[in-house]
């Protein structure tokens, strides 16, 4: 059976049709959700990007010990497990943290292709023609000004949409599919850097969740933190120009299933799609990614598993799934199982066939090297801040996480508390440890 891995970067759950958008177009993600089985509480098991793909292509936890770093030589990885076992391995991605020297995640691959020019990406250094400061807000930070600078260099050529990141990459991929669509044991990971920042979709899709009546800057990116520098309309802006690129991507990630279809590699296949982690647009006053951030909006991503013929289409998961479960699941559904020994993930398709209820009752996640931390169940969402300022969330009464209860349900609290160890916060600056010691003695006391 050939397996395909599509991760699409900073992909917001709750800008799917199939998972409750009612604003931004998604109809290639929506049928295949159609498809396929959608997971409803599928959580990344650390943050942000690096750190993600380690424990989907090692089916291992990286919190606490691995934060943002290269693959270690010791790490036993999917593509090398798929390869013993006969399977020809394709990487095409656009996610240029992974193709930096060293990163070595193209290990085990037949084929790899780094396509280059995303974000900071160090490709191009002849000037654009386009005005900087038509880019940037005033208050842009010197950071962003460099970033903003770099992408408008390395997107200097293109002409049209086809010249897109989301374009190429899945070109690419559909190309590369059809050359061999015959063969039975094909592993494909293909790795979008969109939908993440800067935001700069082509026409129309720039426009089209855009206000007409809007007269400012073409912001395509945003400082880190606090959304008070941003006038409402700018956000506004900000928001839409980030549904624009969700769009686009939606239209080449259908390009390249249409290909799968076509080709007949769709229904000899397990698709699985995937974000690992969404974006805030200042849902709780902050945007873009940052350790605090433990909501919703950031944490809850999309995950859904298409079978040949679409075997169980429409079923939804309800227990709660994490990012090193995908690789043992992987290997479960393609007979390859005993291989997962070793592994902290679990396979998630024994919730789809019933032979197991739940894989585990909580999840605990948080952002590489900081002292934040979330637990949460289907239920609750515990927010262990080192300052002291904890929230506590009913998910369900509550999505949007607007009304902290932690002050009123500490037996919750404490509950959610107890399942996390003091030793699973890493390296803690010497200010916080006396804080998180005391709400971690805090746990294991009565109830007053």
């Amino acid at each position: 059976m050939n397996v395909f891995w599509i991760m699409l970067d900073s992909l917001r759950r709750d800008h799917i049709g199939a998972y409750g958008s009612t604003v931004c177009k998604t109809p290639n993600l929506d049928r295949f959700a159609q498809e396929a089985v959608v997971f409803d509480n599928a959580y990344p098991e650390a943050l942000p990007t690096i750190p993600v793909r380690t424990a989907m292509v090692t089916g291992c936890r990286t919190l606490q010990g691995r934060p943002w770093q290269p693959l270690a030589k010791e790490d036993v990885t999917v593509a090398e497990i798929l390869r013993h076992h006969g399977y020809t391995n394709v990487m095409i991605t656009d996610t240029y943290h992974m193709a930096k020297p060293g990163m070595n995640f193209h290990r085990g691959f037949h084929s790899f292709q780094f396509i280059r020019g995303q974000e900071g990406d160090a490709l191009e250094l002849a000037p654009h023609d386009k005005n900087l400061e038509d880019y940037l807000h005033p208050q842009q930070s010197e950071r962003k000004r460099r970033v903003i600078d770099n992408f408008l260099r390395n997107t200097r050529r293109w002409k049209s949409e086809e010249d897109t990141f989301p374009a190429q990459v899945f070109r690419e991929a559909a190309r590369m599919a059809e050359g061999v669509q015959d063969r039975d044991r094909l592993f494909f990971w293909v790795d979008s850097f969109d939908p993440h920042e800067p935001w700069n979709p082509p026409a129309p899709y720039d426009t089209m969740y855009t206000d007409p009546d809007y007269k400012g800057k073409r912001l395509i990116d945003a400082n880190y933190g606090s959304v008070d520098y941003l006038s409402g309309e700018e956000l506004t802006y900000l928001r839409a120009m980030y549904a624009g690129e969700v769009t686009l991507v939606d239209r080449w990630f259908g390009y390249f299933m249409d290909t799968l279809r076509s080709s007949g590699l769709m229904d000899r296949s397990v698709v699985i799609v995937l974000a690992d982690h969404g974006h805030p647009h200042g849902d709780h006053g902050l945007i873009m990614k940052s350790p605090e951030n433990m909501y919703n909006e950031l944490l809850r991503i999309p995950l859904m598993i298409r079978l040949p013929n679409a075997e169980r289409a429409g079923q939804r998961v309800a227990p709660l799934v994490q990012t090193d479960d995908l690789l043992p699941t992987t290997l479960d559904l393609v007979g390859l199982g005993h291989e997962a020994v070793c592994m902290t993930g679990k396979s998630a398709w024994k919730l789809v066939t019933g032979e197991v209820e739940s894989l585990r009752d909580v999840v605990i996640t948080g952002y590489h090297q900081s002292p934040f931390r979330c637990i949460r169940d289907t239920e609750w969402s515990l927010i262990v801040n080192p300052e002291g300022k904890h929230e506590l969330y009913h998910l369900l009464d509550d999505p949007k996480e607007q009304n902290n209860l932690f002050e009123t349900r500490k037996d919750v609290a404490k509950s959610l508390m107890d399942r996390l160890g003091f030793f699973s916060f890493t390296k803690l600056p010497p200010d916080h440890i006396g804080n998180i010691q005391e709400l971690y003695e805090w746990a294991h006391t009565p109830v007053e």
